[in-house]
């Protein structure tokens, strides 16, 4: 049997992790390792355009399947380009590994072409950042590399320079069994106790809800139906929490609706569970506070708490959910969702009128069919600006949907890309890339890598030829908008150019059936929607801080569009409020 060199054992520990593709661009120092995967079965290299692409891709597809996935850059530039998607990838809690190759180790340190320092480049975007210098480290430090990626949720780097990833692989290396996934974790009798008593002792409870309720949905209910508690829930908790709730009060932030914000300001006891959310501005200083989260770095340090629980949303409810004491009184609850109901008729109205007929097409009305008409358990990749917006009002989690944004990093151009992620885990599924013209563009050349894999991606521009976010800040500053109009081509056109589906729409009467036909097709499409740039109007007393610092919730925001089938959702919960 041929001895392995290092490169043949990198791609052997990472396959026995679970790694099953590395994405990224060829070349130089990473030819050694791309080989090794060549002549690897069940391993896959996938070609990208460009890095940072790969590192978005690498971290989708970490956030689909919850396991590790992986991307490679060459030399300088090359890996250079990953930090982006690493930095969304880290902030994601999502475990990805990233190779980051190296110029010749003889010539480190001085001044060779293209060299950098990987291992101060990448030191805010990862766990553990480390050069493997010696064969004889790499064993050993590659897999210290995948148990903190996966055990502590988030980006591991390790660089390697390309003649070491040539050398032979050392004869007796030590590797061990890995850790694959993580474990759950419970908090002492102690903050369980503590946590009882102040739930016991107050009269108006509310639940704000992040991405750390994943897999708790029943638990929350269930405690929520014992205490009488109204729930919330921030963007990245919207798919976790808000199918099936019946005390569901919206979404709180700038992007949010409904009755959030009051939920979270009228209560005596707020319970933050298993959310992060980085806008302190939202939430209230002056009611009882505690937050529950299993990454105990992130207790407190959005707002000050009355008590801090350090365990998983799941088993924390779970402790505790038997041990307080049942509540009677809805009065809370019930006016919470009477709010919330009347808040979303209030701004569904702006939506509906004449939307069928409105030209430039309103993106609302484009996010609303494309709700309907997507499948039940789609992926959709969400673009960062007014993608954003419409997603959070627009698309219905229930429970099989995912929804994958920048929406901790807040990155533009991570729709398509992440989308490619989504994709390879699973063909069949269907994957639905929410883009702006502004996002799309600025990574259009891996629209191409769809097309070299033949991914069925389907791509939905929501075409308004500006940054229409940007705009909505310089308005809100008082400042004229500059800079923010993109002169763009036809969309369509230069998808059908690159060998894909593309079709462009421009009257709403055509939207359902453009958007049918590209979902029917076999292979990768794009639906390029020519959407109304002043979708977004603000009141003129909004200031500037207000929106560039996220410093008020949006339901004291009249944001004009609707919010989709979330208000057949609230008039229904409203059905179980008992009438005077």
């Amino acid at each position: 049997m041929a001895k392995q060199n290092v490169s043949e054992q990198f791609v052997d520990i990472l396959a026995r992790a679970g790694v099953k593709r590395l994405y990224g661009v060829v070349g130089d120092s990473l030819n050694p390792v791309v080989d090794a995967i060549r002549r690897r079965a069940g391993m896959e290299w996938i070609q990208v355009r460009h890095e940072e692409t790969a590192a978005f891709a690498a971290g989708a597809e970490a956030q689909i399947t919850g396991t590790l996935a992986a991307c490679a850059g060459s030399c300088g530039p090359g890996n250079l380009h990953l930090i982006n998607g690493l930095y969304d990838a880290h902030r994601s809690m999502a475990p990805v590994l990233a190779l980051a190759s190296h110029i010749p180790s003889s010539e480190i340190g001085l001044n060779y072409f293209q060299a950098t320092h990987p291992e101060l480049l990448f030191q805010e975007c990862s766990h553990y950042n480390e050069m493997i210098s010696n064969p004889q480290q790499m064993p050993r430090l590659l897999q210290t590399a995948i148990q903190h990626a996966i055990g502590q949720g988030g980006v591991s780097v390790v660089s390697m320079p390309g003649d070491v990833a040539s050398q032979p692989a050392p004869e007796k290396s030590i590797e061990h069994a890995l850790v694959t996934s993580r474990p759950t974790v419970r908090p002492g009798d102690g903050e369980i106790e503590k946590l009882c008593r102040m739930v016991d002792e107050a009269k108006r409870v509310t639940l704000f809800c992040g991405s750390g309720t994943a897999g708790a949905h029943a638990e929350v209910m269930e405690f929520a139906e014992r205490v009488k508690a109204p729930v919330g829930h921030a963007l990245r908790g919207k798919e976790w929490i808000q199918y099936d709730n019946p005390f569901d009060v919206g979404m709180s932030g700038l992007l949010g609706y409904g009755a959030a914000y009051e939920a979270t300001h009228e209560c005596d006891l707020l319970i933050l569970l298993g959310t992060d959310f980085p806008y302190n501005a939202f939430l209230p200083d002056d009611v009882k506070i505690v937050q529950v989260d299993v990454r105990p770095e992130h207790l407190g340090r959005r707002s000050k708490l009355d008590l801090a629980v350090w365990g998983d949303v799941r088993e924390t409810l779970r402790c505790l959910t038997p041990r307080v004491k049942a509540k009677s009184d809805r009065k809370f609850l019930d006016r919470m969702l009477k709010k919330h109901a009347d808040a979303l008729e209030g701004v569904v109205k702006a939506y509906t009128r004449k939307v069928d007929k409105h030209i430039p097409i309103h993106p609302e009305y484009v996010a609303s069919v494309l709700d309907e008409l997507a499948d039940d358990d789609a992926v959709f990749t969400v673009d960062t600006g007014m993608c954003n917006v419409w997603a959070a009002r627009y698309l219905s989690p229930n429970g099989k949907r995912r929804v994958i944004g920048s929406f901790s990093h807040g990155s533009m151009a991570n729709a398509l890309p992440q989308a490619i992620g989504a994709q390879f885990t699973d063909r069949d599924r269907q994957v639905v890339s929410m883009s702006g013209d502004g996002g799309f563009t600025m990574l259009m050349g891996d629209f191409l890598t769809l097309v070299q894999y033949n991914l069925p991606v389907k791509v939905v521009l929501f075409n308004n030829s500006s940054l229409g976010m940007v705009e909505l800040e310089m308005l809100v500053g008082g400042l004229p908008s500059f800079g923010t109009t993109n002169k763009n081509p036809d969309f369509a056109a230069v998808a059908r150019a690159a060998g894909a589906y593309g079709v462009r729409v421009e009257k709403p009467k055509e939207l359902t059936s453009a958007l049918k036909d590209a979902f029917k097709h076999k292979g990768p499409a794009l639906v390029d929607v020519v959407t109304d740039p002043n979708a977004l109007s603000i009141p003129p007393k909004i200031s500037a801080d207000m929106v560039t610092g996220f410093a008020l919730s949006a339901s004291k925001i009249v944001l004009d569009g609707g919010v989709g089938r979330m208000v057949q959702m609230a008039r229904s919960n409203l059905r179980n409020v008992p009438r005077p």
